[in-house]
């Protein structure tokens, strides 16, 4: 997996791997991506051969999943050995179309977390979301 890397001021990026079976895993491009501009959520795109998967799903859902499984919707997280026997992140997907399941490794999901919290603190989400803008651009129509 590809160390993970801060791409702007406001959003960060680690690298996720497909699992397509028991004991096989498939090298995709994926990433996390975390704005600032929109403080509560994780963006997860993964580059597939029949085209880009995008899910978004809540921060403290990939935070808590480095530590105890969570989820209990569209998006399940938990910490895992990989069949190599290093520490991942399983990310787990359902769709109506089907499901994914990914892992990253769990060193760059903590750093990954660490960066997003330091771009946002928790508790201080609201005051990144720009509501007043939001507002003055509705207003304005």
């Amino acid at each position: 997996m590809d160390q993970p890397r801060r791409t702007t001021a406001q959003t960060v990026t680690a690298a996720v791997t497909l699992v397509s079976g028991e004991h096989e895993t498939e090298s995709l491009d994926g990433e996390f991506r975390y704005d600032a501009a929109d403080p509560y959520a994780v963006v997860l795109t993964v580059r597939t051969p029949t085209g880009t998967v995008v899910w978004s799903f809540a921060r403290d859902l990939l935070a808590d999943g480095l530590y105890e499984p969570v989820g209990d919707g569209d998006v399940q997280v938990w910490p895992c050995l990989s069949t190599e026997a290093a520490a991942v992140v399983v990310i787990e997907l359902h769709a109506p179309g089907g499901e994914a399941l990914l892992q990253a490794s769990s060193r760059a999901v903590q750093w990954f977390v660490r960066e997003m919290y330091g771009l946002v603190p928790v508790g201080s989400e609201s005051a990144h979301l720009g509501i007043d803008s939001m507002l003055e651009q509705l207003l304005a129509s």
